[in-house]
Order: C-alpha cells, then sequence, then structure tokens
C-alpha cells in the first residue's frame, strides 16, 4: 500500500510546517487528489490514522478534496475539464491532448493551533 509512503511523506511536511511555525498541534489537513493520482482515498484515510499516532497531528482531521481532470488539446488549443476516462478536448473531440491536472496529490492547506 503505497498509501502510507504517502502519508509518511505528507505528515513529514505538516509537522515541519507545524514546528516553524511552533504550533501545538494540527487540526486539519487538507490534501487535493486528482483522479488520476492513483491513490485510493480510503487507504489514504487508514494510513493516515497509522502515521499520525504520536504526533502533532494526532488529533488532526483529514480533508480531501477532488482535483479536477483538466486536459490542453494540441489540436485547436482548448482546456478542457474531462472524465478521468476520457482524455478527448471537449471542443473539438480531438484525442490529442496533453494533461494539465488530475494527476497531482497536493498539499492544500494546513490549520494549526498555534499559541497566542
Amino acid at each position: 500500500m503505497h498509501e502510507l509512503s504517502l502519508c509518511d511523506d505528507l505528515l513529514g511536511q505538516v509537522i515541519a510546517i507545524a514546528e516553524k511555525h511552533k504550533a501545538q498541534s494540527v487540526e486539519s489537513i487538507t490534501v487535493a487528489i486528482g483522479a488520476l493520482a492513483g491513490v485510493e482515498p480510503l487507504l489514504l484515510e487508514s494510513a493516515f490514522s497509522l502515521v499520525k499516532a504520536g504526533t502533532l497531528a494526532e488529533q488532526a482531521q483529514l480533508i480531501m478534496q477532488t482535483a479536477p481532470v483538466i486536459v490542453l488539446c494540441r489540436t485547436c488549443g482548448t482546456q478542457s475539464e474531462v472524465a478521468a476516462n476520457r482524455l478527448l478536448c471537449n471542443a473539438c473531440q480531438s484525442n490529442e491532448t496533453t494533461l494539465i491536472s488530475g494527476n497531482e496529490l497536493i498539499l492544500a492547506s494546513v490549520a494549526l493551533n498555534c499559541p497566542d
């Protein structure tokens, strides 16, 4: 399960941010996950529960947002939001597209509990 490794890396980034801001704890972590990222949300949630134990993020909530799949058509130049299983241009139906987004896992935000 590569989600465990992803969570470990993600939590490392979050803890570094929390320590930089001298936070007492992490309240929530928001990630944007593209449909083509190869990440299973339920497994990510389970892995997060395991890796956060005993850290500043032990009580943190993991919030997952879906990142859209967007392609750029190399034929007509149109940028389109498309279904993950249909990477065709919405304007001209060309299959000559380049993936712009939809395969990412991004740390979008971190909510910290900092002392006053």
